[in-house]
């Protein structure tokens, strides 16, 4: 039977205060921007917030616990430290997790900073081996990167700094992913974020042209980053929004959509960290009493369109109740 979820995962907290972590790659980094330049390995590491869902992207040279351990830092540095990590058993985990409660015996002989160092030191968590269902919140974070990544990165070998670049875009793109509606309003169209628990609002991206219908040896390096970066949108966007809608392919019975729903209208060519949102302001039941098609209420105007295109986004019923499990206290 499925378990419950563990306190870290329901109780209120700041941002990445529990936070889970994980390795993916490798990937192909240019030495430097010499044309003959060498090809070396990179990593890159994903931390994710238990009760929020945020994302934080870092690369790595490699899997070595001093590299992780230098990522550690600049995670800390920026989003504040964590009081509970959690991971898989990877070597380059259990040994930053060793080193770490070294350090933190040697700050211990400190009287000044004894207190302090008890009040913030970090557990770390390990799941079961074998297990990594247990870990399912950052599995699917990690599905989510690098599935895209490697197609739209494709054979294509950047610099360290670029791959930073393309990295911290496509975190933002995964930090703006609408989790549940901000209030039953229906007037209101506005949706909560994992970007708001990070900076007090929804993520937004500057004005950029559209680089996905020119070929990349007509573009400078920039560009072609910018491409890279709304291909990823595009694929990814897709699928969110087929992840958000059911499963099954019109075999199953399901209920009809309730006036005033809160939905993310599938749009093709949207710019990326737009998301189309309405609400569900009238339905047409077809002769047999099965709602297929609904009008919607956007910021642009009202537009009929098929269920097939509208992903509801789960109220605050929804949520309390869900059985999104993943993790196991361990």
């Amino acid at each position: 039977i499925m378990g419950d979820l563990p306190a870290e995962r329901v109780q209120p907290a700041r941002p990445f205060i529990n936070c889970g972590v994980d390795f993916c790659g490798p990937v192909l980094i240019k030495s430097s921007l010499l044309r003959k330049s060498k090809s070396v390995k990179s990593y890159i590491a994903l931390f994710i917030c238990l009760a929020t869902k945020a994302i934080h992207v870092e690369l790595v040279s490699d899997m070595s616990t001093s590299a992780f351990i230098n990522a550690l830092k600049r995670f800390y540095a920026r989003r504040g430290k964590s009081r509970h990590m959690y991971s898989d058993n990877g070597s380059n985990f259990v040994g930053a997790s060793r080193e770490l409660n070294q350090y933190l015996k040697e700050v211990m002989k400190d009287s000044l900073l004894s207190n302090y160092v008890v009040s913030e030191q970090i557990t770390w968590h390990f799941i079961p081996p074998r297990a990594p269902h247990f870990g399912g919140i950052w599995e699917s974070a990690i599905k989510s990167l690098k599935f895209h990544l490697k197609r739209v990165v494709g054979d294509a070998t950047i610099s360290f700094e670029e791959m930073c670049t393309v990295l911290s875009m496509i975190e933002a793109c995964l930090n703006s992913r609408p989790l549940i509606p901000l209030t039953n309003n229906p007037d209101d169209l506005s949706v909560i974020t994992p970007g708001h628990f990070l900076i007090g609002d929804s993520l937004t991206a500057m004005v950029e042209p559209d680089m996905r219908p020119y070929k990349e040896g007509h573009l400078k390096r920039w560009a072609r980053l910018q491409k890279m970066y709304q291909h990823f949108w595009d694929r990814w966007s897709q699928e969110y929004l087929s992840h958000l809608q059911a499963r099954q392919k019109w075999s199953v019975q399901q209920p009809n959509l309730p006036l005033n729903k809160l939905v993310l209208i599938k749009e093709d060519n949207m710019p990326p960290l737009k998301w189309n949102l309405g609400r569900i302001i009238e339905t047409h039941p077809g002769k047999d009493g099965f709602v297929r098609v609904a009008s919607v209420r956007t910021a642009d105007g009202i537009y009929k369109r098929p269920i097939s295109k509208l992903c509801p986004l789960p109220d605050h019923e929804e949520e309390s109740n869900s059985t999104d499990s993943n993790l196991e206290d361990c």
